[in-house]
């Protein structure tokens, strides 16, 4: 499961990675929770180049009854994503891009859960394979909301927990988006990173709490 995420990578840096034609801003977002916006790269109908918006975390169904439904979606397991109702359609017609340039999972120790940070080694900001969806407000207006992609750990992320977020590397960014790359194809992309490019530290119990979002999140202790 990923629960929090972290995005403080400049815009600038943010727009080149993900080869994004129009300036984008952003600020500094250290302790990203459940419901609140993220940055999200997509393909839309009649756009040359994929662009990002911000989209509300935790995938509301086009035919939920209620957005609450969403608390429940802010990660959907890769190996399942053609069977379940609630993702089955995104997975074939709405693939994204999540930026992130880190994440946090929490270590059990008998009652006690230890927040960690898991993130490049070069620092550099990376994209979570995600789903999104358009969901029709009872009030008349339009939820876009998303979903990131959930794939088995890592020889790393297993020491700290028993899933971690599909991570692509950037060749890989275009495959996923495309709709037409097939099922079986996309399927092979949601695997787990490779470790040697990545690190993992303790961070304090700020990060418990989305009311906290500061650089002390992700300082080492």
């Amino acid at each position: 499961m990923c629960g929090r995420f972290a995005l403080k990578t400049p815009p600038r840096s943010v727009q080149e990675h993900f080869h994004l034609p129009e300036t984008i801003h952003l600020s500094p977002r250290y302790n990203i929770a459940p419901s609140q916006a993220v940055a999200v790269v997509r393909h839309l109908p009649g756009k040359r180049f994929p662009q990002l918006d911000m989209l509300r975390w935790g995938l509301i169904p086009h035919w939920a009854k209620d957005m609450k439904v969403g608390y429940k979606m802010i990660n959907a397991r890769a190996e399942t994503l053609g069977q379940k109702p609630s993702f089955r359609e995104a997975f074939k017609k709405r693939r994204c891009l999540i930026a992130t340039d880190g994440f946090y999972e929490w270590k059990h120790s008998g009652k006690a859960k230890q927040p960690i940070y898991v993130h490049m080694k070069n620092g550099a900001v990376f994209g979570f394979a995600g789903l999104w969806e358009s969901w029709n407000s009872p009030d008349g207006s339009i939820v876009k909301s998303c979903t990131i992609v959930t794939t088995a750990p890592n020889r790393l992320i297993s020491e700290i927990h028993d899933r971690m977020p599909a991570i692509l590397p950037p060749e890989q960014y275009e495959t996923w988006l495309q709709d037409s790359t097939p099922d079986h194809l996309l399927q092979k992309l949601l695997r787990p990173y490779p470790p040697e490019e990545m690190t993992a530290y303790r961070v304090s119990s700020e990060v418990n709490s989305p009311k906290n979002d500061t650089p002390d999140c992700i300082k080492p202790i």
